[in-house]
């Protein structure tokens, strides 16, 4: 039941990254696609169906991690608050930024809330590359199972590290530029005319620089944790899950190659499903890797409740896990095509 429910959150945490990212890649491309407000309404008119839902999988997904296994989730709180607090806002500044630049029909002001929305955009991706780079490195979990670390000491690794070192800031660029190469595949997707044009000439690029950063960051994860790929010959799920993001290298590839951009989104979203669930699979049982002691981490099987709320647990996630990914269709299937400016005055 713990191997099931780390699963579970692994998944939903992933789908996360997935379809946020492409609305987080949007907005960091916004102010280099869209030069004019009609063009800038037209890549907000592509994200705009689908920006707040995408992020009912970061809810559901800490929802269950705090069901499933709370110390995991205390823990993490705890240990990274003052960066929990960076993500909460950036989060309240993307969604304010889409709502109220229409609000006014001023150009400072919608200038403004631009870039807010490209900074928040920005940031985001480069918090959650770091949280997930101190979960690949390991934190300085105590016997009592908390740590409390700032923001950043020396930027170099050790005993003692901060949310940010050399390791994690990388782990965030990473992220950043993969999410930024999956929001341009779905901008070149979903637009046309000139905000399609610059978007799928910074595709290619940047999947080129994604393929220079996965190398150097695996490179750099076997420096800092060895034995995340000491552990991948006796996992199959490892090796599937690495099979699920060279697939999804190649369906970027052939997509660009054919100027097919949903082929290539769809294998953009597989890359960072698979490269996510592969790490996750080569650190089980492993959710939060002490620094101190081996003996100090949290894994699956010390850190979750016991079986009777798993079980209960598991019967609502089975009622909702079906009806978000029912919805998530139903949006890409009543909003499919190409996306149009919507009118001053409606919409975005």
């Amino acid at each position: 039941m713990e191997l099931l429910w780390f699963w579970m959150v692994a998944v939903m945490f992933s789908i996360y990254v997935v379809m946020d990212g492409f609305d987080f890649g949007a907005g960091v491309l916004h102010l280099a696609v869209a030069k004019t407000n009609e063009e800038r309404r037209e890549v907000l008119g592509a994200i705009g169906p689908f920006w707040d839902g995408n992020e009912v999988w970061l809810l559901a997904g800490g929802g269950s991690l705090f069901l499933a296994f709370p110390k995991v989730l205390a823990s993490g709180f705890s240990g990274f608050y003052l960066a929990m607090w960076v993500v909460v806002w950036c989060l309240m500044l993307r969604g304010i930024s889409i709502e109220f630049r229409s609000h006014v029909q001023d150009g400072l002001w919608r200038h403004f809330w631009d870039g807010t929305f490209a900074l928040a955009s920005l940031l985001l991706p480069v918090l959650f590359g770091a949280a997930l780079g101190n979960v690949l490195r390991g934190v300085p979990l105590d016997a009592s199972g908390y740590f409390s670390v700032p923001l950043w000491t020396t930027f170099r690794l050790g005993p003692q590290p901060g949310v940010l070192d050399w390791y994690t800031v990388l782990i965030g660029v990473f992220t950043l530029v993969t999410v930024t190469a999956h929001g341009a595949l779905f901008l070149a997707w979903k637009t046309e005319g000139p905000v399609h044009e610059r978007s799928r000439a910074l595709a290619g690029p940047l999947w080129g620089l994604v393929l220079l950063l996965w190398v150097v960051a695996t490179g750099a994860t076997s420096v800092v944790n060895p034995g995340i790929f000491r552990g991948l010959a006796g996992s199959p799920l490892a090796w599937g899950f690495t099979a699920l993001f060279v697939g999804g290298l190649g369906l970027v590839s052939l997509g660009l190659r054919r100027q097919k951009f949903l082929l290539a989104f769809l294998g953009s979203g597989a890359f960072i499903l698979g490269i996510l669930a592969a790490s996750a699979a080569s650190l089980y049982p492993v959710m939060l890797k002490s620094t101190l002691d081996p003996a100090f981490d949290l894994t699956a099987l010390n850190a979750s409740v016991g079986h009777h709320g798993l079980r209960t647990g598991l019967v609502w996630w089975l009622l909702g896990f079906p009806l978000a990914i029912g919805y998530a269709g139903f949006l890409f299937r009543f909003h499919r095509g190409k996306v149009k400016a919507a009118a001053e005055g409606e919409g975005y």
